[in-house]
């Protein structure tokens, strides 16, 4: 077993992945969050929780907004990231920010330009080893839904997948939406607004997609947080293997993390893992 690679129950995953096998890749779809996922959480040693996060500290936008969305920050970030903290609570307390940055960017005059700005930013990166995955799930028309409580909205993924030239038709978004203006600027985001806690209640039966995959019942789920699992809420699968990232203070969230996840991957490590899994499924 590689050190940055935790499987909590070996036996039970040869028998759950034997089924993968006998099914193969027609019956499967992948489910993934995307920062912290398919990215890097760290880009040159530095963290990078998010886009949004690139764009508060970035100064792309007012004085007023870098202060005010930081100390929304500071506030709201240490209850999402302690596993101790019930569900519930933590989505009471995530709804709050999230409603409260997006009417800042409202304020703050959020433009179409300044979300391209950050995409080429340099400072978010997919995760070493994801380009080779995309191509292999696209090659083998596997469908990758992700789903995303991003703070810049969906817009912001596809333009980034868009300047890999990887927006595959076998990719599917599912996160906030954002209406502007004629010039271009944020003048509301649509209900529901997608945390990073309510994932368990953004059901895909709910979204288009679920016609494409309702017939593929076996998921491999991808994910950061403990809460991320929720994503496959609401969807009979028949098969599941969940991956979780535990990028950060890994003494201290391992426990949690390996009852909620079938194999961890540690320290910001590469996507060959999951990858090699899926060649193995599909061969």
């Amino acid at each position: 077993m590689l050190e940055n690679v935790v499987i909590g129950n070996e036996l039970g995953l040869e028998k759950i992945k034997s089924r993968f096998v006998k099914d193969g890749a027609s019956k499967l779809h992948i489910l993934a969050d995307f920062d912290k996922t398919l990215t890097k959480a760290f880009v040159n040693g530095k963290s990078v929780p998010s886009m949004i996060s690139i764009l508060r500290d970035g100064n792309y936008l007012t004085k007023e907004y870098v202060e005010k969305a930081r100390a929304l920050s500071e506030k709201y970030y240490p209850i999402e990231v302690d596993p101790k903290i019930p569900l519930e609570e933590k989505k009471e307390v995530m709804r709050k920010w999230w409603t409260e940055h997006f009417n800042l960017l409202i304020k703050s005059k959020l433009n179409k330009k300044d979300i391209e700005k950050v995409v080429n930013s340099g400072k978010v990166e997919l995760r070493e080893g994801c380009l080779e995955f995309l191509d292999l799930l696209h090659k083998q028309d596997i469908p990758l839904i992700i789903m995303s409580s991003s703070g810049l909205g969906r817009e912001s993924i596809s333009r980034y997948f868009e300047k890999y030239n990887k927006l595959y038709k076998n990719i599917y978004i599912i996160s906030n939406e954002f209406e502007w203006d004629k010039e271009g600027y944020l003048i509301r985001v649509e209900e529901p607004i997608i945390h990073a806690m309510n994932k368990d209640e953004t059901l895909i039966k709910n979204f288009p997609i679920f016609d494409i995959i309702k017939n593929k019942k076996n998921v491999i789920l991808l994910g950061d947080n403990i809460e991320d699992t929720g994503m496959v809420e609401g969807f009979d699968y028949n098969n599941l293997i969940k991956i979780g990232f535990l990028n950060e203070s890994i003494e201290e969230n391992l426990k949690y993390y390996k009852k909620a996840y079938d194999i961890l991957i540690l320290n910001d490590f590469d996507m060959k893992y999951v990858s090699n899994l899926l060649r193995e499924i599909i061969s």
